[in-house]
């Protein structure tokens, strides 16, 4: 039906000019006080062989219309299978469809070039920093005054701060980077937790983890560094007490002790730059972890959810998709 109202759309004028016709020879033959019955057989005649011209030139409406469609998903690659047109007009819009095709093609691939140049070099610096970062940790584990204990967790924020760098700019096309397999999910999040002992050490926090049996398909690294976004941010807003991770259901919580989250900053907590009032009060939130999670956690088909209140710490919920549907998609 809407392709039915969309062709006598782009007939309009023609309609327009039959009924014009019809009603002026009706008007002819009645001033000429002729017989009304050739008036009306004229006027058959009109809607005959508009009938006909309707029903061949809607067929090549539709189905140049078809044609345009099945082009619009893959451009602008497909350009030169535009149908071939049948006037002047659509000649000209077929050669301004191409040559904007051929600038499209020109600045994807100058974008895409400038994206691999982007990658390749936080690859190379986030490598080459990892250098010294190895060197003062070797210096530092020889040391065991008080001092060295603070230099460890600034040294193990700045590798990770390192690694997000890097993340951040994967993110923009981490389909590329995505390779989905099971997941034993227990050992994946002891593997996270034991990234974090420095600060849960220097910060005299507990940890715990409840054992629990679950098999996921994900990626793998991706979904460490979601779990590594929440563990860093409950870590930052945690002055004592701890963290528990565990199964509740279908999902796995990451619940802290923390400061807790304001009602009215929940809704924009995972917002890009966003960091609500604990972040304005610490000074030192950037507000890009969660909202790296986040993206991260979208690619992976992944939910998450918060819930938290003021002073009564934080509840943070990961719901896994169905391996047999959602993360095929």
């Amino acid at each position: 039906m809407r392709e039915l109202f969309a062709y006598l759309k782009y007939r309009a004028v023609l309609l327009f000019a039959y009924a014009a016709a019809s009603a002026l020879t009706l008007v002819i033959y009645y001033l000429a006080a002729q017989d009304m019955v050739y008036a009306r057989y004229t006027v058959l005649l009109y809607t005959v062989f508009l009938a006909l011209f309707l029903v061949v030139d809607g067929v090549r409406f539709y189905r140049k219309r078809r044609a345009l469609k099945a082009l619009s998903s893959p451009f602008p690659y497909a350009a030169d299978e535009l149908p071939a047109p049948k006037s002047a007009l659509e000649a000209e819009y077929a050669r301004l469809f191409f040559e904007l095709s051929q600038t499209y093609s020109s600045l994807k691939r100058q974008v895409e070039s400038a994206h691999e140049n982007s990658i390749e070099y936080y690859t190379l610096w986030v490598h080459q920093i990892k250098t010294p970062i190895a060197a003062l940790s070797l210096v530092l584990s020889q040391m065991n005054d008080e001092r060295s204990g603070v230099i460890r967790q600034e040294l193990f924020k700045i590798e990770r701060y390192a690694d997000m760098a890097l993340r951040y700019v994967k993110l923009s096309d981490i389909s590329s980077d995505l390779l989905i397999e099971p997941c034993e999910l227990y050992e994946t999040v002891r593997e996270s937790v034991k990234k974090f002992g420095v600060l849960f050490v220097y910060q005299k926090l507990s940890v715990e983890i409840e054992p629990f049996q679950w098999q996921i398909t994900t990626d793998r690294r991706w979904l460490v560094f979601i779990l590594e976004q929440l563990l860093s941010n409950a870590l930052k807003y945690t002055p004592e007490g701890g963290i528990r991770i565990y199964r509740a259901q279908n999902a796995l919580v990451v619940e802290d002790s923390g400061i807790g989250i304001r009602a009215e900053d929940l809704p924009r907590i995972f917002s890009k730059g966003y960091t609500g009032y604990n972040g304005r009060t610490d000074g030192r939130a950037s507000g890009i972890g969660l909202y790296l999670a986040k993206k991260a956690a979208d690619a992976l088909h992944i939910s998450i959810e918060v819930q938290s209140a003021l002073a009564q710490g934080t509840k943070v919920f990961l719901r896994f998709p169905n391996p047999n549907t959602d993360i095929f998609k």
